[in-house]
């Protein structure tokens, strides 16, 4: 490894044609610094700088040259690297992560609120399925997250009913023989729902569809491609809600949590737990008028 102190003396030296020069402006004995350009050349095994006897002037030989370059280089790294490091960090990261088929609406509103409030933070916000984002909580990728889960499943900061629906297209949708389904995918506890309800009551199904996305699924429902079970605010004007007349019977409501460990928040996720606390109750309440 190149010592970045004896590359700063050579630098020094050829900068100033002069090991004298070069000692007074470090502020070491002439000696010292002849020692360590020689020490440098003992390491590399070259004759790094020439020097007139006569007029006591220095000067680099080719090898010389190219180690300068390099020194240049690495003192310039070297220094940017300790200016990146010793410099105060200008924001603080909050990672948050919400299910995909959060009320994306409500949710955009929210992050821009906490954002233009708390300029000293940022907020990284991952979205995916509530499975996801248990384990990216419990990893510590994740500072606080919303989960949909089966009513009152752990501990949690707050949790809402989540009213779900039967949805199928206003086209109609065929499922005399067997329900066709547009599903999340394994894990969702909307799938979990469906299945179960349909085993329950001994009807046929079979997977018509699945998606990742909740866009994904309201589209494949408006198709006609299935019918699928989704939250009550999930319902589009394209879709047609099912009920007992079509063989859907009422479904049992899902939970919405947040979760997080409140004994390693600070401020900041308090700030946020009561945004999404004051956000999720008004539109739980405006639901259920």
């Amino acid at each position: 490894m190149l010592d970045l102190e004896l590359l700063k003396t050579l630098v020094c030296v050829v900068d100033e044609g002069s090991f004298t020069r070069a000692a007074n402006r470090v502020h070491r004995t002439q000696s010292t610094v002849s020692q360590q350009v020689r020490k440098l050349e003992q390491s590399v095994g070259k004759t790094l700088l020439l020097r007139d006897r006569a007029g006591g002037n220095v000067s680099a030989t080719e090898d010389g040259e190219l180690m300068l370059a390099y020194a240049r280089r690495l003192l310039a790294i070297a220094g940017e690297a300790e200016h990146v490091l010793s410099a105060p960090r200008s924001a603080r990261v909050l990672r948050l992560g919400v299910p995909e088929d959060f009320d994306v609406s409500r949710l955009t509103v929210l992050l821009a609120e906490f954002a233009a409030s708390h300029a000293q933070v940022r907020l990284e916000t991952r979205s995916g399925m509530s499975t996801d984002l248990r384990a990216g909580l419990a990893s510590g990728e994740l500072d606080l997250a919303l989960v949909k889960r089966e009513p009152g499943d752990g501990p949690c900061l707050a949790a809402w009913p989540e009213t779900l629906v039967w949805v199928g297209s206003r086209h109609g949708t065929s499922f005399e023989t067997a329900v066709p389904l547009v599903l999340f995918p394994q894990g969702c506890i909307y799938r979990k729902r469906m299945i179960y309800a349909l085993e329950s009551a001994g009807r046929p199904w079979h997977i018509a569809y699945h998606s990742h996305s909740l866009a994904g699924v309201q589209a494949a429902v408006a198709a006609g491609l299935g019918v699928s079970l989704l939250p009550a605010f999930a319902r589009l004007d394209s879709h047609m809600e099912l009920g007992v007349e079509d063989g859907f019977g009422p479904a049992p409501p899902t939970e919405l949590a947040i979760v997080g460990d409140p004994r390693a928040f600070s401020s900041v996720e308090q700030d946020l737990l009561a945004a999404l606390k004051q956000a999720i109750g008004e539109g739980a309440r405006a639901l259920a008028r």
